[in-house]
C-alpha cells in the first residue's frame, strides 16, 4: 500500500470495457493511493487530466469525494513544487502533470529541487504524436531529446512507447520513485497514445516498493563498536523521516541525537535528549569535540550544514544508508552499514539493550550546548525573537512549516521555530528562490486540516507571484508569512561583507501587497509593530483558508547580526 495506507478505490468498471491511456493512469493513480495531482492543462496532456475530472464529476454525482483532486496551477514549476511538498507531508508519491516541450523544460528547476530533496514526485508530461516524434519536422511543443533533458534532473525518465505498455510503465515509475533512495521521476506519453483506447487491465495493483534490509553481520560489528561508548550521538537526516521510533529506542539507552535540516522532528524538537538542528553552531562543536562516536544516518551530509565539510564531527564516525554510494562521501567513516534506517536503527536497539553504559554528564552537557545555540541565534534576531516566539504560542505543535529561500529563514526558521513531527518540514532544500508558496499549496493538502505556514521574503514570492491566486482558488489552509525588506536581503548583505558594500541589482519595484491580495480576494494584514503580531495571527486561525501576513522589515528594525550566506570555515594557509 502506498501514500500514506489509504484504501485503494474501488473498481465499478465492466470487465471488457475498453478505456483510454489517460482513464488507466487515472485509476492507476487512484489505486497508488493519490488523492491530489497539480498540473497546467495543455493540448498534449488532456486525454489524462479528461480522464481526471469525468472521474471526479461521476464521483461528485454519487455524492463521493474525488478520487483525485487537481490543482490547476499557474505554472508548471509551481506544480511541480506543489507535488514535491505534497509527497514530503503525506509520505508518498506527489503527481504533476505538465505538456511537452517548454512546459517540460518549465517544470525543471523544480525537478532539481525534488531530486536534491530525495522526494518521489512522478512527473506525467505529454508528447507529441508518435509518427511526428523525433523527427526534427519543427513540430509545435516538440524538444529536441525531450527524454535526456528530463534524465538530467530525474532520478529515472521513461518514454511510454505503446498504448499496451502504459500501464507498466507508470508501474516501474512509481515503484522507483519510491525505492531508496527516493527521488523524482518523469514519464512522458504522447498525445496519440494518450488517447487510444485499449482493453481495461485486470489489475490495477502498484509494483511492491523493496526495502534494502541491512546485512545481520554488519549491524552485528557496529553494536560491537557502539557498546563501548560512553557519549555516543545520532546524526538523523530526511532519509530517517520513517525511523522515528527506532531512534527514540536508541535514545532511551543514553543516545543524544541531532539532525539535518531535512531531519527535522523526526525526534520532536523538544526533546530534551535532542540538539534540534542546531548541527553546526560553536557550542555545538564544542560539544562533539566531547563524544565518542557519532552514527549517521540517512544525510548527505550537505555542505551548507557542515561549514563545506570542515565541521568538526566527533570520531568515530559510522553511517547508515540505503544508498550504497554514500559510504565514504562528504566525511570518511569507520564502518558503514547498507540498508534501510528503521531496519537499521531498530537492528542496533535489539543488539545494543543493557550493554550501554552511557556517562552520566552526557545528557545535561547536551541540553547545555542546545541552550547555549538557541541563545546564541536569539541574540543575532534582535527584534525577531519576538516574532518567534509568537509565531510559536500561536502555531502550538500541530502545523506544518514551509519555508522559502529568505533571510528570515536561514537566520531563524530553519532551526529556531520547533517543529515536531518528521514530515512538519518543507524547506528548498536546493537553495532555489520563489519556490515557497507552491509547496505550502502542495503541503497543505496533504495535511488536511492542520494550519501550515509559510515562510516568504518580497523578492522569492515576486519570482512566482502567480500561485497566489492558485492558494486562493484551492482555499489552501496556509498563512503566508510576507518578511518584506523590499529587494533581496540575502545578496545585499553578501555584497556588503564580500563585495565592498557595492549593491548592484537587489532593490526590487515592490508591490503594494495589499492591494494585490485585495485584487484576488486574499484576507490580508500588514504588521509593522511586532507587539501587533498575535493578534493577525490569531485572525487568520480563527477561520479556515489562505492568509497573508506582511511583515514590514523597514518600521520594524534589522536583525542585531546581519546573515551574509551561509558560515564557512577558511582552509588554513
Amino acid at each position: 500500500m502506498l501514500q500514506g495506507d489509504v484504501p485503494a478505490m474501488s473498481d465499478d468498471a465492466q470487465r471488457g470495457e475498453r478505456v483510454t491511456v489517460g482513464e488507466i493512469a487515472a485509476r492507476f493513480l487512484e489505486r497508488c493511493g493519490v488523492r491530489a495531482a497539480f498540473g497546467v492543462i495543455s493540448i498534449h496532456n488532456m486525454p489524462i487530466l479528461d480522464a481526471f475530472g469525468r472521474r471526479a464529476s461521476a464521483a461528485a454525482a454519487a455524492a463521493r469525494p474525488a478520487p483525485i483532486r487537481f490543482v490547476p496551477a499557474r505554472s508548471e514549476p509551481g506544480a511541480v513544487n506543489m507535488a514535491d511538498a505534497y509527497a514530503r507531508v503525506s509520505g508518498g508519491i506527489g503527481v504533476a502533470v505538465t505538456s511537452t516541450g517548454t512546459a517540460a523544460g518549465n517544470a525543471c528547476g523544480a525537478m532539481v529541487e525534488a531530486l536534491t530533496a530525495g522526494t518521489p514526485v512522478l512527473h506525467i508530461t505529454g508528447q507529441i504524436e508518435v509518427p511526428y516524434l523525433d523527427r526534427d519536422l519543427g513540430y509545435i511543443h516538440e524538444a529536441p531529446e525531450q527524454l535526456e533533458m528530463l534524465r538530467a534532473v530525474s532520478k529515472a525518465a521513461y518514454r511510454v512507447r505503446s498504448a499496451e505498455t502504459a500501464l507498466g510503465t507508470l508501474r516501474e515509475a512509481v515503484r522507483v520513485a519510491l525505492t531508496a533512495p527516493r527521488g523524482p521521476v518523469s514519464v512522458e506519453i504522447p498525445i496519440d497514445i494518450q488517447a487510444t483506447e485499449i482493453a481495461l487491465p485486470s489489475s490495477f495493483a502498484p509494483a511492491e516498493v523493496p526495502v534494502a534490509l541491512p546485512a545481520a553481520a554488519e549491524l552485528d560489528a557496529l553494536a560491537e563498536r557502539l557498546a563501548h561508548a560512553k557519549r555516543p550521538l545520532l546524526w538523523l537526516g530526511g532519509g530517517a523521516r520513517h525511523a522515528g521510533e527506532a531512534a527514540r529506542r536508541l535514545l532511551d539507552l543514553g543516545f543524544g541525537v541531532v539532525t539535518s535540516v531535512q531531519g527535522r522532528g523526526i525526534v520532536p524538537e523538544d526533546d530534551p535528549r535532542s540538539l534540534g538542528a542546531f548541527n553546526l553552531h560553536e557550542p555545538v562543536e564544542r560539544f562533539y569535540g566531547t563524544c565518542d562516536a557519532i552514527v549517521v544516518v540517512g544525510s548527505r551530509l550537505r555542505s551548507n550544514e557542515t561549514l563545506k565539510y570542515r565541521l568538526g564531527l566527533p570520531r568515530p564516525l559510522y553511517r547508515v544508508d540505503a544508498d550504497p554510494q554514500q559510504q565514504g562521501r562528504c566525511y570518511a567513516d569507520e564502518l558503514f552499514v547498507c540498508g534501510d534506517s528503521r531496519a537499521a536503527l531498530a537492528g542496533l536497539a535489539d543488539r545494543l539493550g543493557g550493554r550501554l553504559h552511557v556517562d552520566a554528564a552526557f545528557a545535561h552537557d547536551l541540553a547545555a550546548a542546545r541552550d547555549a545555540a538557541e541563545k546564541l541565534v536569539a541574540e543575532g534576531l534582535g527584534p525577531y525573537a519576538a516574532l518567534v516566539a509568537e509565531l510559536q504560542r500561536a502555531a502550538g505543535r500541530d502545523f506544518v512549516w514551509v519555508r522559502d529561500v529568505t533571510v528570515s529563514n536561514s537566520t531563524w526558521g530553519n532551526r529556531a521555530l520547533r517543529i515536531f513531527g518528521p514530515r512538519d518540514g518543507v524547506h528548498a532544500l536546493g537553495g532555489g528562490i520563489g519556490q515557497g508558496v507552491q509547496m505550502a499549496i502542495g503541503a497543505s493538502l496533504a495535511a488536511g486540516e492542520r494550519r501550515t505556514f509559510c515562510l516568504v521574503g518580497d523578492g522569492g514570492l515576486q519570482v512566482n507571484i502567480g500561485e497566489l491566486a492558485t492558494l486562493v482558488q484551492e482555499r489552501a489552509n496556509v498563512t503566508v508569512l510576507l518578511m518584506n525588506d523590499r529587494g533581496y536581503g540575502v545578496i545585499r548583505n553578501i555584497q556588503d561583507a564580500q563585495y565592498g558594500g557595492r549593491r548592484y541589482y537587489v532593490d526590487l519595484h515592490t508591490p503594494d501587497f495589499a492591494a494585490l491580495a485585495g485584487s484576488i480576494g486574499l484576507p490580508f494584514r500588514r504588521v509593522s509593530d511586532l507587539a501587533r503580531l498575535g493578534g493577525a495571527l490569531a485572525e487568520t486561525l480563527a477561520a479556515r483558508g489562505p492568509a497573508l501576513i506582511e511583515l514590514d522589515m523597514a518600521a520594524i528594525g534589522p536583525f542585531a547580526r546581519a546573515f551574509s550566506g551561509p558560515p564557512v570555515r577558511k582552509v588554513e594557509a
